[in-house]
């Protein structure tokens, strides 16, 4: 067995990693985020408690698990202490199971200004950025500007700052600022000195070391396949590298060092922001599904567009990403529907195709549906896969054949008792 194995989103995020990473942590002896932001919001919920976590990993709550912030995420010091904040009365110990890498670069308060002004600057055509400098952050970085944390601990950070900071005003030309800059400054000081009291490492050498000592580790992706920077619905997509690729190069981690890589999905889909969504419920249905489902983005809390289950994106988020299990998130929500529509294959300028285009815009593309039954049965009690109602195994059987890959897991609700373990 490799020592390393990949988790991620095969949909447009909001799969359910957060608590995957969870339920897992138990046998791995590291945990690794790779790459995003504080536009990620993992949940997780156990002993009637949520936690929703932007940063930091999802095996923080395991004490025997190292959870390593890797150079691939982009860190706001504001969010990340409030979130270190919350974690301390629940009795996580950051100072001893965190590392947080060097080469993570740093969200400024300038890159929040830059954000809001290039999202205003698109009318009806922004993204949908959550607005939290992410984006901007990223381009410094590819652009060779950027700063990283382990700036922090050189002599000439201030100069660093101020000149990167400088340049950000300038690019704003006069754009009325989104928010008291002299304040957020201020906040974002405060907030750093605080974090370099948290334990910084070169974290790529401590992957290299715990995969040659033997321990296991687990990559924990944030976003999902469909928002990646190269494979998703460009250019409505995240800044970054959200496929399995993205930890080879968010943690230094060896593509020959890979084991499993895990796909989490939900029983439907969900989307959040703008962007192409062919299977999209603009109608009673897709709101009760997001009644039902919550479907609230965690970081946001901006209402999910919700759609059936699409077949060709999921197999091509398989495909991309050399997903080797599969797990359903949800199958609770969809409880009650007498049947159910499955997207597997699409009506792409007149001609059927089964497998992603270049643009998955409405106007080009038209979505072919199969419907299969679906169930009435609460799921939420149950604890035995046996116990699922035949039409649900019909439902999963099915995604196995078009995808290839085995559906090794269940979620039935929130809490972290009710996953089910199919194989």
């Amino acid at each position: 067995m490799k020592g390393a194995d990949i988790l991620l989103g095969l949909q447009w995020g909001d799969e359910g990693k957060g608590k995957i990473v969870d339920v897992l942590t138990r046998d791995y002896d590291v945990v690794a985020r790779f790459q995003g932001g504080p536009n990620a919001g993992h949940t997780l919920e156990f002993e009637g408690i949520k936690h929703v976590l932007h940063t930091i990993p999802s095996g923080i709550f395991h004490a025997k698990a190292i959870n390593i912030v890797g150079n691939g995420v982009v860190i706001d010091p504001v969010i990340f202490m409030r979130e270190i904040d919350k974690l301390a009365p629940l009795g996580v110990d950051c100072a001893k199971s965190l590392r947080i890498s060097r080469k993570a670069h740093l969200i400024l308060p300038t890159h929040r200004l830059l954000d809001a002004a290039s999202e205003a600057a698109k009318g009806k055509n922004k993204i949908g950025s959550t607005l939290k400098g992410i984006g901007p952050t990223y381009m410094d970085k590819t652009g060779r500007n950027g700063l990283r944390i382990g700036d922090v601990e050189l002599p000439d950070f201030e100069e660093r700052y101020e000149a990167l900071k400088a340049k950000h005003l300038q690019m704003l030309d006069g754009a009325e600022p989104a928010f008291d800059l002299a304040a957020a400054e201020s906040e974002w000081k405060s907030a750093m000195d605080r974090m370099l009291q948290l334990p910084l490492a070169d974290t790529d050498v401590l992957i290299q070391e715990a995969y040659r000592a033997g321990k296991r580790i687990l990559a924990e992706g944030a976003q999902g396949t469909m928002l990646d920077v190269d494979f998703g619905t460009y250019p409505f997509v995240t800044s970054s590298t959200t496929t399995a690729a993205g930890a080879c190069t968010g943690l230094g981690l060896a593509p020959n060092r890979i084991g499993e890589v895990i796909g989490i999905f939900k029983a439907y889909c969900t989307r959040v922001g703008s962007g192409p969504f062919p299977t999209e419920l603009d109608n009673d249905l897709g709101e009760a599904i997001r009644q039902k489902g919550h479907e609230f983005g965690s970081t946001t809390g901006r209402p999910r567009r919700t759609g059936w289950l699409d077949l060709v994106a999921l197999k091509y988020a398989v495909e991309v990403n050399g997903v080797t299990q599969l797990m359903m998130m949800k199958a609770d929500v969809l409880s009650g529907l007498e049947h159910l529509e499955v997207c597997t294959a699409y009506r792409y300028r007149g001609a059927e195709i089964s497998h992603l285009p270049y643009r998955l815009d409405a106007s080009l593309l038209e979505p072919v549906y199969q419907t299969l039954a679906g169930w009435r049965e609460d799921l939420t009690a149950v604890r035995d896969p046996k116990d699922l109602p035949a039409t649900l195994e019909s439902y999963v059987r099915f995604i196995e054949a078009f995808t290839g890959v085995p559906v090794v897991l269940v979620s039935v609700g929130p809490d972290r008792e009710q996953t089910l373990w199919r194989r």
